[in-house]
């Protein structure tokens, strides 16, 4: 089994305050081998493993799915760094404005934490294989959004995508005007959502169905080979922890394999 460590006060300068890192080690991982490990990013750390330090809700139990994974062959060993949220993550997750839920974006902070503070941090104290080959990251709902976003805005740096339920209706759809072509790089994005999975938290009608399978065949349109690209539309899907620690198997041996 693998080891999870707990990284406290982790300071962002690009945001002015620190974050709480969780980081999955795969078992057999060794400071003096050789050996590197691909690296994926999650967001809402708090969420993403079962551990005792965890949310006090579900979580996504990333630790026991990809042990599961790599027990069983169909995938290698992957070191996971998760980057707990804090109490105002619609800002902190968001690229632009959302007018209608009266958010003021402050995604280019994280953003610029993410690139500048920690993966040079990551690629320095851990044994990382890089390339954007080796290097994903991946959220739902507006971590779903920010996971895209980076892939988009950086695809020299992260080559692979999750997207569980992503709000790219988010900001009057701006995730469609904003990815304008193929990026020309590597690359792997996996899309998933609930087809009737339709919530109203902040005054208005997100319909993830129809808004993920939208932006998949716009992805298509631009250019994206089936290799490139996977859809998962699940009839009884929510917008809910449970829901994606149900698909996080099928999108970690697509993603990652």
């Amino acid at each position: 089994m693998g080891s999870i460590h707990i990284i406290r006060d982790f300071f962002s300068p690009q945001e002015g305050f620190a974050r709480t890192l969780r980081i999955y080690l795969p078992d057999g991982y060794d400071a003096s081998s050789d050996r590197r490990y691909p690296v994926l990013y999650m967001h809402d750390g708090q969420n993403v493993f079962a551990h005792p330090e965890s949310s006090l809700y579900d979580t996504w139990c990333a630790n026991i799915a990809l042990d599961r994974l790599v027990g069983e062959g169909r995938l290698e060993p992957w070191i996971i760094v998760a980057v707990d949220s804090t109490n105002h993550r619609l800002a902190e997750y968001s690229p632009w404005d959302e007018p209608r839920s009266h958010v003021v974006a402050r995604g280019q902070g994280y953003v610029r934490f993410a690139v500048e503070t920690l993966k040079p941090y990551v690629d320095s104290h851990l044994k990382t294989r890089q390339g954007p080959e080796w290097t994903a990251v991946m959220g739902s709902s507006l971590g779903g959004l920010m996971a895209l976003h980076l892939g988009w805005t950086h695809p020299e740096l992260y080559g692979r995508i999750g997207g569980l339920s992503p709000s790219v209706m988010w900001g009057y759809g701006r995730m469609f005007e904003q990815w304008t072509s193929h990026t020309r790089r590597w690359s792997r994005i996996y899309l998933d959502a609930g087809t009737h999975e339709n919530i109203d938290p902040v005054g208005y009608q997100m319909r993830y169905g129809d808004a993920t399978r939208d932006f998949y065949f716009h992805l298509k349109r631009l250019g994206y080979a089936d290799h490139e690209l996977f859809l998962v539309l699940e009839p009884e899907g929510l917008h809910h922890e449970l829901d994606w620690q149900r698909r996080l198997p099928l999108a970690l041996r697509w993603l990652l394999s």
